[in-house]
C-alpha cells in the first residue's frame, strides 16, 4: 500500500510541471479570451458585458467572410499540392545513394531553416517589378511584368508557391524517414513477381506510407490555416481585399483598431475552425488506401 501511495507521488511529480504550465499557459488563456469575447473591451482593460452581440456580428461582417475564403483558398493551394509534391522528391531522393543524397536533401532542406524575413527578402528581390529576375520570364512568356504581390489574381498563387518552397523541405524529410521503414525485401519480391514501379507504389509504398502521408496533410493543415508572416510581409500588409487571411484580421481587429473583444471572437473563430477540421480529416484519414 505504502508502495502504492509512493509510486503515485512519484507519478504526480513528473506530470505535475506539465499540467501546471497547461493550466497556466493554454487552458486559462483559453477560458480567458472566451470569456473576453462576449465583451466590447479594447485590447487593454475591461469592457462592457455584450452578450452574443460579438458573434451575431461576425456572421454579417463581409470583411470576416472574405477573410475565411482567403484563408481557405489559401490551404487549398498549399496543403495537397505541398503533400504530393514532398512525396515525389523524397522518393527521387531516396534513389539517391551516397553524398549526392545528402547534397540533394540539404538542398530541399536549407529554406526550411531560413526565417520569414529571409524568405520575404529573397523573393522580393526575385519578384521586384523594377529588376526582379523573375519579371524578365514574365515579359518573355506574358508580354508585360507583373507587380504579382499587388494583383489580385497573383498575389495568394504566389505566396502559395513561396510557401511551399519554403516549407517542402520538412515534408521530404518526414516522407524519407518513412520511406526507409519500408523493407527492400518487398520490393525485391514483387519484382521477381514481375511488378513495375507503378505497381510497386501502388500496392507497397502508398499503403505503408499512408500513416506519414497523413500526418503530414495534418501538419500542413493546421500550419496553414493560421498563415500570416509570409503574406503579410510580401504584401507590406497591403493588398487587403484579395488576400486578407483570419490572422491578419484578427491582428487588425485587435491591435490595429484597438477592438480586443472582436478580436478575441474572430480569434475563437479560428480555433473552432482548426478544431473542426483537424477532426473531420482525421476522420477522413483513418481508412487506409487499399
Amino acid at each position: 500500500m505504502q508502495s502504492s501511495s509512493r509510486e503515485n507521488w512519484i507519478a504526480a511529480a513528473f506530470v505535475g510541471p506539465f499540467v501546471i504550465a497547461y493550466l497556466v499557459l493554454f487552458l486559462y488563456p483559453t477560458v480567458r479570451m472566451v470569456i473576453l469575447t462576449f465583451t466590447d473591451a479594447p485590447l487593454i482593460g475591461e469592457g462592457a458585458w455584450v452578450g452574443f452581440k460579438n458573434y451575431v456580428r461576425l456572421f454579417n461582417d463581409k470583411a470576416y467572410l472574405n477573410a475565411v475564403w482567403h484563408t481557405f483558398y489559401f490551404v487549398l493551394l498549399t496543403v495537397i499540392p505541398n503533400t504530393l509534391l514532398g512525396l515525389v522528391f523524397a522518393m527521387m531522393v531516396n534513389r539517391q545513394k551516397g553524398y549526392m543524397q545528402s547534397l540533394i536533401l540539404a538542398a530541399f532542406f536549407l529554406p526550411y531553416i531560413l526565417p520569414v524575413s529571409v524568405v520575404f527578402r529573397i523573393w522580393e528581390w526575385i519578384m521586384d517589378y523594377q529588376f526582379g529576375i523573375a519579371q524578365y520570364a514574365f515579359d518573355a512568356v506574358l508580354g508585360e511584368r507583373i507587380a504579382v504581390f499587388r494583383n489580385k489574381y497573383w498575389v495568394m498563387p504566389m505566396i502559395a508557391f513561396v510557401t511551399i518552397w519554403w516549407t517542402i523541405g520538412f515534408n521530404v524529410l518526414l516522407f524519407i524517414a518513412g520511406l526507409r521503414n519500408i523493407s527492400q525485401d518487398m520490393y525485391d519480391a514483387s519484382a521477381l513477381d514481375g511488378a513495375g514501379r507503378w505497381k510497386q507504389f501502388r500496392y507497397i509504398t502508398w499503403p505503408l506510407i499512408w500513416p506519414v502521408t497523413a500526418l503530414v496533410l495534418t501538419i500542413q493543415l493546421i500550419l496553414q490555416l493560421k498563415i500570416f508572416d509570409q503574406l503579410y510581409l510580401l504584401t507590406l500588409g497591403g493588398n487587403v481585399n484579395n488576400s486578407m487571411v483570419l490572422v491578419q484580421y484578427i491582428y487588425k481587429q485587435a491591435f490595429q483598431l484597438n477592438k480586443g473583444g472582436y478580436g478575441a471572437t474572430v480569434a475563437f473563430s479560428l480555433f473552432v475552425i482548426i478544431v473542426v477540421v483537424s477532426v473531420l480529416q482525421y476522420q477522413a484519414l483513418r481508412a487506409k488506401p487499399r
